[in-house]
């Protein structure tokens, strides 16, 4: 900057100069420390959304006894209450780690883990115990942390041992640091966490069956500490289930369906339909990626948000799904729609089924001749695979049609016939744009298959105890069918994320996914 001395010796054009480059320095100050303030306040506002949530849901586990559940029901709504309110309090942690102080403070002292339970030490030691002024230091003591560990059956105890060492001339002390975990300070290790995971999303056992399990091998977890474990594993995990959707959403060809749960509305005592979306790409994907999406509805916005709709960055590929109106939305802005031929076709099959229809039957014969020739290109390159549908497939589909519209002319508007035969050529061009294009599927069977295991835990859950509840559900039935997809054991999996997940750095973050992992490089 010139002094004032220079300043007397500036021209016009030198001062005009200066003079533009300070306003510009001045406006770029002013458009940071307005952006600053706006991150503030926006830090503000989620802070506060936060503190209102865990007031209500702190309300709601108090005033859960006097609600009028069964003994089931209210153990299902408690244990999903504990794991919400353990979310949120990570949640504005990590918006304001300062508040935390306060609550540490107020929690009580954690019980010693049962002396009967087998122990076995692992010892962590400073790599070099020579001081930086040349003596060798000298062991004065050490520090044991001892964590809970679980394989089916057995409970074990970890204890690690981490030896304090000092320099006599000099004073120092060096000690092998914690290693980062994550639940800080807690008892559980990532295999326990991984064990209850997997059996509340993947083997479909609620908190309090597992409570009796563990009881009966040799140490009763309360399901509230269970379900705490659950909400702070569940916000550490979403990184990977978002990372998981902006992969999922490179693809250009996904298939969509939605199946319903029952969500609990504490307030009114009772549970109304939410939605449980399932998002994958084909068989031919490059990556094996199914994402599920929790949402308190079935409108067409629910898929819309999850394909980022609208935007600059909204999906725009070719959407494989049922006839349901709540995609036709996305239809209309750009997504390309493909049919679901087995859906054409268990409509002929119920017409057999229920009336032993000559018209079902034949239909039937016609969709076969279809699925011969998809099991034949299932293997082949996309161009022999189009090849051959166009060869094959396609007369087959144009015979069909004809006969189909042949059909409708000689059946009454109204009848079984006629809703299924108009179903098929109402949506002829998206049932069969497979045809013409070798990524698609002929149906979205795929999707529907990962779908069922939804059905087996709705009969174990009940209910989703809140929207929260539904959308943890969700990012963890995300990662652990997607690891089943890859080939993987999900306890492995997740055993080895949680484990690595603390020092992962968020821009490698897509190294844990599922179709990335393996069991070698764990």
């Amino acid at each position: 900057m010139p002094s004032m001395h220079d300043l007397a010796t500036l021209d016009a054009s030198q001062m005009r100069e200066m003079l533009e480059r300070l306003q510009a320095e001045v406006q770029n100050q002013q458009a940071l420390i307005t952006r600053q303030a706006q991150d503030m306040a926006f830090k503000q506002a989620t802070i506060d959304k936060l503190t209102h949530e865990n007031a209500v849901l702190k309300r709601l586990k108090f005033a859960a006894q006097s609600e009028r559940f069964s003994a089931e029901q209210r153990s299902l709504l408690e244990e999903t209450l504990d794991a919400d309110l353990e979310a949120v309090s990570r949640e504005i942690e990590a918006l304001a780690p300062t508040a935390s102080t306060e609550t540490e403070r107020r929690q009580p002292k954690r019980a010693p883990l049962p002396a009967n339970l087998p122990r076995r030490e692992i010892r962590h030691e400073p790599e070099n115990t020579t001081c930086a002024c040349g003596c060798q230091m000298k062991r004065i003591g050490e520090d044991i942390a001892e964590k809970l560990d679980y394989v089916p059956g057995v409970f074990t105890v970890e204890r690690h041992v981490r030896g304090k060492w000092a320099c006599a001339k000099c004073e120092t002390i060096v000690q092998a640091p914690v290693a980062p975990n994550v639940i800080d300070k807690g008892i559980p290790t990532t295999g326990l966490l991984a064990q209850v995971l997997v059996a509340k999303y993947a083997d479909h056992l609620p908190l309090y069956r597992q409570e009796g399990i563990y009881g009966r091998a040799g140490l009763a977890l309360p399901r509230s500490t269970l379900g705490q474990w659950i909400g702070a594993c569940g916000v550490q995990l979403q990184p990977l289930v978002d990372a998981m959707r902006s992969e999922l959403l490179a693809q250009p060809v996904l298939q969509a369906d939605e199946t319903p749960v029952a969500m609990l509305d504490p307030g009114a005592g009772k549970t109304h339909r939410a939605y449980l979306w399932t998002y994958c790409g084909t068989v031919w994907s490059t990556g094996k990626l199914v994402v599920f999406d929790f949402a308190e509805g079935r409108a067409g916005r629910y898929p819309a948000q999850f394909l980022r709709h609208p935007g600059e960055n909204a999906w725009r590929g070719t959407l494989v799904c049922d006839d349901y109106s709540g995609y036709k939305a996305l239809f209309a802005s750009g997504v390309a729609e493909a049919g679901c031929l087995a859906h054409a076709r268990r409509k002929f099959h119920e017409l057999w089924a229920n009336h032993k229809s000559v018209v079902g039957q034949q239909a039937l014969a016609l969709f076969a001749r279809l699925y011969e020739v998809e099991r034949e290109v299932a293997d082949l390159p996309e161009d022999e695979r189009r090849r051959i549908r166009q060869n094959k497939g396609k007369p087959i589909a144009d015979a069909l049609h004809a006969w189909l519209t042949a059909q409708r002319q000689k059946v009454p508007p109204g009848s079984a016939t006629a809703r299924a035969t108009d179903y098929s050529l109402t949506r002829w061009a998206a049932l069969t744009r497979y045809l013409d294009d070798p990524r698609l599927p002929a149906d979205n069977n795929r999707v529907e298959n990962l779908i069922r295991p939804i059905a087996v835990g709705r009969n174990n859950w009940l209910f989703a105890g809140s929207l929260r509840a539904g959308q943890r559900a969700a990012a963890v039935m995300s990662l652990i069918h997607s690891a089943r997809l890859n080939g993987h054991d999900p306890h492995a999996y997740l055993r080895d994320v949680l484990e690595r997940l603390p020092t992962q750095p968020a821009r490698r973050i897509g190294e844990l996914l599922p179709h990335r992992w393996s069991a070698q490089t764990a």
